[in-house]
């Protein structure tokens, strides 16, 4: 079964085609790996998986549903551009994080908790970020 199914999807940006009629499937349990040079689509075409953009043409699914805000909660996504703030602690940071996500305080300390300790990363808890 298909996670994700990526079809006929287009992108373009002014005049320039980003992404140029893009179809694959990631199936439950894989690896995927999405591999090109500078400029070739794969930035945008994770932005759109992740309903960041949209596409212009196509269809992107996630678990047999259109990408969406809803869809987006599935997924979990970390750009190059980090975007951490220096000087803030592990914790806080990760509190920020899944607050912009939506979830309330309570369940975000738990949740936080239980994949630091899961990661065995308990002691970076309160490491400022360098």
């Amino acid at each position: 079964m298909a996670i994700i199914e990526v079809k006929n999807v287009r992108k373009h940006f002014g005049k320039t085609k980003a992404v140029n009629d893009v179809s694959f499937e990631v199936n439950k349990g894989r690896i995927f790996g999405l591999l090109g040079p500078n400029g070739a689509g794969k930035t945008t075409t994770i932005r759109m998986i992740n309903y960041i953009l949209s596409p212009d043409n196509g269809e992107i699914t996630i678990n047999g549903i259109v990408a969406s805000p809803e869809t987006q909660k599935a997924i979990g996504y970390m750009p190059e551009e980090r975007g951490l703030y220096k000087k803030m602690k592990v914790f806080d940071q990760l509190m920020y994080l899944t607050q912009l996500k939506g979830m309330d305080s309570k369940k975000a300390k738990e949740a936080i908790n239980y994949w630091l300790e899961r990661f065995d990363a308990s002691d970076w808890k309160d490491k400022e970020i360098s």
